[in-house]
Formats: C-alpha cells, structure tokens, sequence
C-alpha cells in the first residue's frame, strides 16, 4: 500500500487484526522484577496476571526513538511512499513523543503522528479505519484524517477490581485511590481528553457491569456502533458483558472481544473489564 498504518500494542487488537489489515505494531516495553521484556511478544496476559498475583514488581516504558525509526525505515523499503503511525494518548504515556521523534529522524515529510487521546480499541479502531482507507489507496492526508474523526468519535468506559495498579503506575492520585479502597467500591472509569477520569462508584462488580451497560447504550445512541469488550484475567465476565450488549445495542460486525495486554492489565490490574463504543466517523474535510 502506498500510505502504511501502524499502531503500538496497547491497541490490543483481538488476534490475527493486525495481520488481516496490515497494521504495524510497534510493542511497549514491560519490566518485570526489573528485567524487561515486549508487550505482546515476550510477554502476554498470563504471565502478568501471575506476576501481579505473585505481587512482583512491573513497571513498563514507551518504545525508543530508535525502535520506531527502525520500523519507520523498514515500512518505507517495504514499498510504503508515506506512513501514519497512530498512538494512544500522549497524556497517559510517552509512546506518542517517542514517534514524533523518530518521525523527524525519518522525516516528517513522509510520517505522520497522530495521538489518539485513547488507548485499547479506542486506539485499535482508528488504526483499524485508517488501514482500511489505505487499503483503497487513499493518500496519507485523507489516512491520518480518518485515524483522527475515529478516534474522536470512541468512548472507553471500564472497571477495575481496585484502584492500586493505577495507583503504582502515576496513572491516578494516591488519595483517589485511598478513597477507593476505603469505601471497598468498585470505581467505574472513563477516558475523556486522553486522561483516566472517574465516572462513578459502584458497590458491586454485577451491578458495575450493568453500568457499563446503560453508559454504552448512552454513548452509542440509536446508531449502529462497533463495539470492543476488554478483560484481563476474566474470560467468562467478558463474555457476558459482549453478550449483554449485542442484545442492547446495534452492533456492527458483532462484538469484538480482546484480553488485555501486559502493559495496560499491569496498570489496571487482574479483573479488569471494559468498553469501547465507536461510532461512525465523519471523515469528510
């Protein structure tokens, strides 16, 4: 293709995507006990999930310059004329500082960065979008555009059995996460602006599903959506809010579902699970 996408690995797409569409992705890094190792390469949602129940250090870092060049480089022999290379937010990490980076050792003439303000398939969809525009043979200006109505047009809505993980991570502050855990509620959480921001707390873990449920038909309206459940750790959880809103919503090609990866489930923590509702862009000028 003429304009190649690429993406980083907290876009978590579900299995096989990334080859389907001819996305790139480039892996964060995960440190384990302070051995570090590739988000989705080395190591995946197992391993973390006996790590963080094993109570071993992990801490994880965004992608060096050099790593994105590398794969810069390589896209651009591969026969690619122009790149767009899109990231999650760069309120919540450094990943997409790193590209802009390594865009300017390339040349910014022929990439192009877009911060997504999102993570997971709040990310993975406008990756996913942009890649199928390339695939028409749509120019970098008209790719990168797409990448950018998407991603505006998501809401990511999850909840976590504890605000700790956040905590450790710099991701939430510490009195937040104290009143969390003091009230022994389970915090229902949202990305708005490319931050982590609180919606509401609820007592229970069913009846947080059951939130996550209004708060997406709210986020989706009357219209036909794409949706993408996340879990770590939480297979059949998953599988019952995928469920529940194919029976509440329009879904689109059906409901996407896709385990977490190390370096999002080690800020969030075993039994974490989540939404993304992606509406229809406008991609139009």
């Amino acid at each position: 293709m003429p304009v190649a996408v690429i993406t980083d690995s907290t876009a978590h797409l579900p299995e096989g995507f990334a080859e389907r569409f001819a996305v790139g992705v480039v892996p964060l890094h995960v440190l384990i006990d302070g051995v570090s190792a590739l988000d989705g390469i080395d190591v995946g949602p197992l391993a973390l999930a006996e790590a963080l129940g094993e109570r071993r250090i992990v801490t994880t870092s965004r992608p060096t310059p050099a790593e994105f060049a590398s794969v810069y480089r390589k896209a651009l022999s591969d026969g690619a004329d122009s790149i767009v290379s899109v990231h999650l937010s760069s309120e919540i990490s450094g990943t997409w500082e790193s590209a802009v980076l390594a865009a300017q050792e390339v040349g910014s003439d022929q990439v192009r960065v877009v911060d997504s303000r999102s993570t997971a398939m709040g990310l993975g969809f406008a990756a996913l979008h942009a890649a199928r525009l390339a695939a028409k043979g749509a120019a970098a200006g008209e790719v990168e555009k797409a990448a950018v109505s998407t991603a505006r047009c998501s809401d990511t809505l999850f909840v976590v059995e504890t605000l700790e993980y956040l905590r450790r991570g710099g991701r939430i502050g510490a009195a937040a996460a104290l009143l969390g855990t003091a009230l022994a509620v389970k915090p229902l959480l949202g990305i708005e602006n490319g931050r982590i921001r609180g919606v509401e707390k609820v007592r229970t873990m069913h009846r947080a599903m059951a939130r996550l449920v209004e708060l997406a038909a709210h986020a989706a309206g009357d219209e036909p959506v794409e949706v993408a459940v996340h879990h770590l750790a939480s297979p059949e959880r998953a599988a019952d809010l995928a469920n529940r809103l194919e029976e509440r919503l329009t879904v689109l090609g059906g409901c996407l579902v896709s385990e977490l990866g190390a370096v999002i489930g080690a800020h969030t923590g075993p039994g974490v699970i989540g939404v993304v509702i992606q509406r229809e862009p406008d991609i139009m000028p």
